[in-house]
């Protein structure tokens, strides 16, 4: 066989299984080509590339696959570039009317090929090696040219001959004559634009090797040296107070497997850069449909008195303005609580934010929250040229205070419930007077089909969500909100994606949601994350960070080096989903590149390395998967035609559904119906579909909005008719014997659900990405009192003790799959850190002992042990060093995390692991309390810092602060006593009891209380000064007579 026809064979055999394909470089749909088939850029790999981004590689590329960097060869129809005179075989360049310039003599002869637009041909036909056929022609003026215009009518054939040019000056073949200089240039930006539009939509910035390579030597280093260290303590015991010495070994060993945990996830840190104006050109062209996937976004409160109306008003208020398309965003609040002041909290929100959407779009304001905008301490004038704004703000400033007034005198209302329960507008009691016993309710608000803002246009759909509660039903806190709102919102918008947030987290950069979508809707990675989770950013916070509210060293340390191993772990809010990832869908495998050993090495070679062997497995595989899908796709587009309606006694039994609501929705009986005429494996693929009700509950809506690949409503659905199948699926008994919690959706089992809901994605494969835009995406509030951070760090402590215990710890679940080994050292961290607290407490109370006892840890040692001592401190130090110079965090908040750390793991973390041990061992569970969210108060910004409030976690750490401080006072006493040869064992006790009472610093200072009283360092340091003065006095006696003359004792002698 001749090789053009086997290239041919080749061709044709690639076409029939290449359709529906996407372009891997830009996202467009691969279409066909002239002749009706599907275009095939590389003939190797048949790597799916539309032929835009061919000709792009070709001619400012470099001209070769992607995939598997052959160089590309010429299609037909393509401009020439230099190099395509070395490639064997034809050329291509005819086309249908193409144009063949020939010099013969003195007259310039042009042939023409074309075939007819419905496929029928003339007579005049030559046959192509491929089995296409071309009809050719003589001169433009001849008789054969003039017969081809038979059937046309003049204008016909005019607008025949100018499609014919548009295409080949498209193709760059001829060139526009009487093309002016200005539509030239509008040709080359236009030209400059879409190139620009096909780049990649972000970029991976690795560290500078100069600064990580240190950093990895340094933590090498450190290791080895730990090695050492410990081969020194264990093998040198101090002999006098060997239960101090083996309990301070064990500790130690403790803390370099945490260190090694905690450490060794950050050996690939990556930045991450974002190309938001490529996005814009990609999917939002001028006089095109606006390509952009919608998105859903949820907002969930519990307690309207501890989470403040105004601060989730806020954070609704700036979901509404966002930077955004308004018909592919719908904000879902989820009232757990079933509060009738949050749902009137809402109706004014949306009233107010008719004016406020409006006002922040005109004028590009940032943050687009009211209360944080009004309050920002900047020049607002910066870069603003309207005249109107000045005024339009004043007006829209005092709008907002008459808003703030409204929702202030709805939650004095609320503060008194009346005895009769709460009463509607409209007369009617409110469900959900008993919160623990109520309906299922939803409000929409907004949308295309609600009000519109001032100026006319159209607003976010805004929709209030309270699930329905019963006795006796397991609701699974927020877990279970969560996955409610998951569920109302398939049936309601169905969009691919969906954004997280507290309601006290506000989109502080209105460009937020354009910022995942850079990562989410890129053709090649887009398909395989999870989500996109951003750092959280606070405002209200001391500008000392006390107690480490920011979590700086977490999230601009941690999170980065995760991000360059399989993604960072989802912290609970700020965080875009790929709802496919949310239904326990693994995530499509990707194509892997074809190994080359063939091309270089005879056949047989590769048949005893069992290459063959391999491949055949392979196209076994893949076909089996190819025809999984098409018998799928086929039997779906069978359903769809047939846009039967049925109705489930089961689903149907409390309401039937309209027509239109199930328009091309199908029931599972149709798909058990659709099964005839499939193979065996076929149909056991499609005979798996009848477990969707045991998988996703009993909802056909909703069954048939998880098989929607790019989401969304089929056409001629009615939204306002599928309220009722929202309201069944939030019902208390609609996740009874299906997989909610367990493998689909937000999972139960512990009150830390953001840790495992990431944690089982990662285990199927899918990642996660770490996005860091230069303006913060989004800013929350944090509890910056004492007791109220430090019960806020025991529920997350708490819930990593819950996942520790339960089938899901990282340990020992999902081994073998496709979790790499650092993200699940990273994943064993989290959920580990609070037995940390045990070693620590005994670790910090041995210093103490040791002073009071006289006795010490370590024995006396010689030059060369004391090296490992002083190379081990040094190693911290460079590491931390180094850590901050690649990071850019401060070493202000690296300390503040170190000191936070001692004083949670001595208290919150320890109370965590006992409670975690009675819900296991005893069945006592804990409730869940809600992180209070105060409105900040503009007399006095830090007022609830210096509150005192009693809690029993403040108990183990001001225990060790005493301890520590009597051991001092009596070391020191004990060496004035036996005088100078004394000091110097003391010094290592003194610097161990040191370090403990350093790092509860701001402990003992939230206990002192305001600034405005007595210093903590001058208390502290008079008590320390006044009983070490005051044992050397009593040392000293000043004032008691002293003997002179030799001291008189009793002899013992009876005389």
């Amino acid at each position: 066989m001749e090789p053009n026809t086997m290239a041919s064979f080749d061709d044709e055999h690639r076409h029939s299984s290449f359709s529906a394909k996407i372009c891997k470089v830009c996202g467009d749909e691969v279409k066909d080509d002239d002749n009706g088939q599907t275009f095939v850029a590389c003939h190797v790999c048949v790597y799916p590339v539309c032929k835009p981004c061919y000709e792009y590689e070709r001619s400012n590329g470099n001209k070769c696959c992607p995939q598997c960097n052959t160089l590309y060869k010429r299609h037909k129809g393509s401009p020439k570039i230099a190099g395509d005179e070395e490639n064997n075989g034809p050329d291509d360049s005819d086309d249908e009317l193409n144009i063949k310039y020939r010099q013969d003599g003195s007259s310039i002869h042009q042939n023409f090929a074309y075939g007819s637009e419905n496929g029928d041909y003339n007579s005049k036909q030559q046959c192509r090696p491929n089995g296409r056929a071309f009809s050719s022609t003589g001169s433009v003026l001849g008789k054969d040219f003039e017969a081809e215009r038979d059937g046309y009518t003049d204008a016909e054939w005019k607008e025949r001959v100018d499609k014919w040019k548009a295409r080949q000056e498209k193709r760059g073949l001829v060139t526009k004559g009487e093309q002016t200089n200005e539509d030239k240039e509008d040709d080359e930006e236009e030209e400059l634009l879409d190139a620009e539009a096909r780049q990649p939509l972000w970029r991976k910035v690795p560290i500078s090797s100069s600064k990580i390579s240190p950093y990895r030597i340094v933590i090498v280093l450190r290791l080895v040296i730990l090695v050492f260290f410990f081969r020194f303590r264990i093998l040198t015991p101090a002999k006098d107070a060997y239960p101090l010495w083996l309990i301070s070994v064990i500790c130690e060993i403790w803390f370099a497997l945490s260190w090694i945990l905690d450490q060794f996830p950050k050996w690939f840190p990556i930045n991450r850069e974002t190309y938001l104006d490529r996005l814009s050109m990609r999917f939002e062209r001028d006089g095109e449909k606006n390509k952009l996937a919608p998105v859903d976004v949820f907002v969930s409160t519990v307690d309207p008195l501890k989470e403040p109306p105004i601060i989730t008003a806020n954070t609704i208020l700036s979901i509404l303005a966002v930077d955004y398309p308004v018909n592919k965003v719908s904000c879902y609040v989820s009232d757990d609580g079933a509060s009738m002041l949050l749902f009137d909290t809402l109706s004014e929100t949306s009233e107010f934010a008719r004016r406020w959407v409006p006002f922040c779009k005109k004028y590009n304001v940032e943050p687009r929250a009211p209360e944080f905008y009004f309050s920002e301490k900047i020049d607002y004038l910066k870069d603003k040229v309207q005249t109107t704004f000045v005024k339009d703000r004043r007006a829209m400033k005092r709008e907002y205070e008459e808003f703030k007034v409204r929702i202030n005198a709805l939650v004095a209302k609320a503060q008194k419930k009346p005895e009769e329960g709460w009463v509607m507008q409209d007369g009617t009691p409110w469900p959900g007077n008993n919160t623990r016993d109520h309906p299922g309710m939803i409000q929409v608000y907004l949308g295309k089909e609600g009000a519109f803002d001032i100026d006319g246009n159209e607003l976010p759909r805004l929709v209030y969500v309270s699930r329905e509660k019963r006795p006796g039903y397991a609701h699974h806190k927020k877990a279970g909100a969560m996955n409610a709102m998951v569920r109302v919102s398939a049936v309601l918008t169905n969009a691919p994606f969906m954004l997280n947030l507290d309601c006290d987290h506000y989109i502080n950069n209105s460009k937020a949601i354009r910022e995942s979508m850079c990562f989410l809707m890129d053709p090649q990675l887009g398909k395989k994350l999870c989500y996109v989770q951003f750092p959280q950013r606070f405002d209200g916070i001391d500008h000392n960070d006390r107690y480490a509210n920011r979590n700086i060293v977490f999230f601009d340390i941690n999170m980065r080096g995760l991000d360059g191993i399989q993604g960072p772990v989802y912290v609970g809010t700020g965080c875009v989903f790929n709802r496919p990832a949310l239904y326990g869908y693994e995530p499509p495998v990707s194509e892997k590149r074809k190994k080359m050993t063939c091309d270089c090495w005879p056949s047989w070679i590769c048949c005893c390395c069992g290459g063959g062997n391999r491949n055949h497995h392979k196209s076994k595989s893949s076909d089996s998967s190819s025809k999984k899908k098409s018998g799928i796709k086929s039997l779906l587009s069978k359903l769809k035609k047939k846009n039967k309606k049925k109705s489930d006694d089961k689903t149907m039994s409390s309401y039937s559904r309209k027509r239109s609501a199930t328009e091309a929705i199908f029931d599972l009986e149709d798909i058990e119906e659709g099964l005839e005429g499939y193979d065996e494996l076929e149909k056991s693929s499609l005979m798996s579909q009848k477990n969707f009700e045991k998988r996703f509950g009993m909802s056909p809506v909703f069954i048939a909005s998880t098989l929607m690949e790019n989401g969304g409503l089929p056409e001629a659905t009615n939204t306002s008719s599928l309220i009722k199948e929202a309201i069944h699926v939030i019902s208390c008994g609609y996740e009874e014997k299906t997989e909610w919690g367990k493998e689909i959706g937000w999972i139960y089992g512990s009150v830390t659900e953001d840790i495992l809901t990431g944690f089982r994605m990662h285990c199927r494969g899918w990642k996660s990405v770490y996005c860091m835009p230069k303006r913060p995406a989004f800013k929350g509030s944090a509890p910056i009192n004492l007791s109220d951070r430090l019960h806020q760090v025991l529920r997350w402590a708490l819930g990593s003790v819950e996942i520790f215990f339960s089938r899901h710890c990282p340990l020992w679940y999902a081994w073998g799959g496709k979790l790499k080994i650092l993200e699940r050292l990273a994943y064993i961290n989290t959920i580990v850190y609070p037995f940390t607290s045990i070693p620590l407490l005994a670790y910090c109370t041995i210093p103490a002992v040791c002073l009071l006892t006289g006795k010490f840890i370590i024995p006396t040692i010689n030059n060369f042990a004391s090296i490992w001592f002083l190379a081990l401190f040094l190693s911290i130090i460079a590491t931390a060093i180094l850590e901050l110079r690649w990071s850019g965090v401060s070493i202000n908040d690296l300390w503040r995390n170190e000191q936070f750390w001692v004083i949670g793991g001595v208290s919150a973390h320890l109370f965590a692991v006992f409670q975690g041990l009675l819900k296991v061992l005893f069945g006592v569970d804990t409730n869940f309390t809600v992180t209070s969210k105060g409105a900040s108060d503009e007399a006095d910004e830090f007022g609830d810092l210096y509150l005192f409030k009693w809690t029993t976690l403040l108990i183990p750490p001001t225990t060790l602060i005493i301890l520590n401080m009597v051991g001092v006072v009596a070391g020191v006493s004990d060496a004035i006593n036996n005088g100078y040869g004394s000091w110097g064992p003391l010094f290592g006790k003194l610097f161990f009891a040191f370090w403990v009472i350093v790092h509860l610093y701001p402990f003992l200072k939230g206990l002192m209380g305001r600034q405005n009283r007595t210093p903590t360092i001058v208390v502290l340091w008079s008590i320390l000064l006044a009983s070490i003065f005051s044992l050397v006095w009593v040392r000293i006696d000043p004032f008691l007579p002293k003997q002179t003359g030799p001291l008189l004792k009793q002899c013992g002698v009876d005389c």
